[in-house]
């Protein structure tokens, strides 16, 4: 698939020289809790890694500085935290304070179960005008909600589910998607539609739609069925939406380049090694290779 025939994405891999952080866009991960706290954390690696300008991480109090730990270019906020380490209700007023200041939101990560969780995700799905990816524990939050309910949405929604995360946004068996993928994807383009969103429904050849033609990702192995792998493509998908890339266009690149990387990775470090972290390392090289072969083509 030819990837550099985009003005947004040519715009993305030559900066100006006057640039300021800030021209690439402010990404908040919301997620995180006791134990999960690296969730989040792989989300806004992987944002910082895909060229998004700030990023923020918005966790639970008792993970804070734990999540802060991993890495000192992510800006960390601890919000009221309940005794089961997820997020506490009493801190949705901060939490939507620092929502409205991102460019783009990645929901998801490590965040929990609860009703009382399900409610805040309900609640910024449906209020915040700000593209948002969606994932992990957001997903299971969304499921049991009918599809003319979740159209209401203030802004671009990105959904990033495995199988088993369809099934129940779907309400249909578990197993159903491993027995017959065709039928899955039928099922999930015709989700993107009804809900006005872009959908990436994660796997081998992952789908991407928008409700109308699917595509199909080429690039990726077995190595990426890993704990957290999942959490790295919302990160570079959002930081792609974050440099104004259009969200389909965003959800192709993010996860062909997600895939890219991870072939890198096994090449050197091999499928059965390969961890979420490993793709984060590998995704400077995907970038500069895509600025070569931009380059390349350019006149002299």
């Amino acid at each position: 698939m030819k990837r550099l025939d985009s003005p947004h994405l040519r715009s993305l891999l030559n900066r100006p020289r006057d640039s300021h952080k800030y021209d690439f866009g402010r990404v908040l991960v919301i997620g995180g809790s006791l134990p999960m706290v690296g969730a989040p954390v792989l989300a806004g690696k992987a944002a910082l890694r895909s060229g998004a300008g700030v990023v923020e991480l918005c966790v639970p109090d008792c993970v804070a500085a734990v999540a802060a730990g991993f890495d000192p270019c992510l800006i960390t906020h601890g919000l009221p935290s309940e005794g089961s380490g997820s997020f506490s209700p009493e801190g949705l007023q901060a939490m939507r304070a620092l929502a409205s200041r991102a460019d783009v939101i990645v929901l998801g990560p490590g965040i929990g179960r609860s009703p009382e969780l399900a409610a805040i995700v309900r609640g910024l799905w449906r209020d915040m005008p700000q593209p948002m990816v969606v994932d992990a524990d957001a997903l299971h939050a969304l499921s049991g909600v009918d599809a003319a309910t979740l159209a209401e949405h203030a802004g671009p929604r990105i959904l990033t589910p495995h199988a088993g995360e369809m099934q129940r946004l779907l309400g249909v068996a578990s197993g159903a998607g491993k027995r017959d993928r065709a039928a899955l994807e039928q099922a999930a383009t015709i989700f993107a539609r009804d809900t006005a969103s872009t959908l990436v429904l994660k796997g081998a050849d992952t789908l991407i739609t928008e409700g109308g033609l699917p595509t199909h990702n080429a690039s990726g192995n077995p190595g990426l069925a890993t704990a957290g792998s999942g959490d790295v493509l919302s990160g570079v998908i959002a930081a792609l939406l974050a440099q104004k890339l259009p969200p389909a266009e965003a959800a192709r690149l993010g996860v062909w380049a997600h895939g890219l990387a991870g072939d890198a990775a096994a090449a050197v470090l091999g499928e059965l090694s390969l961890t979420a972290n490993d793709v984060i390392e590998f995704l400077p090289g995907v970038w500069q290779k895509l600025r070569q072969e931009g380059d390349a083509g350019r006149p002299a």
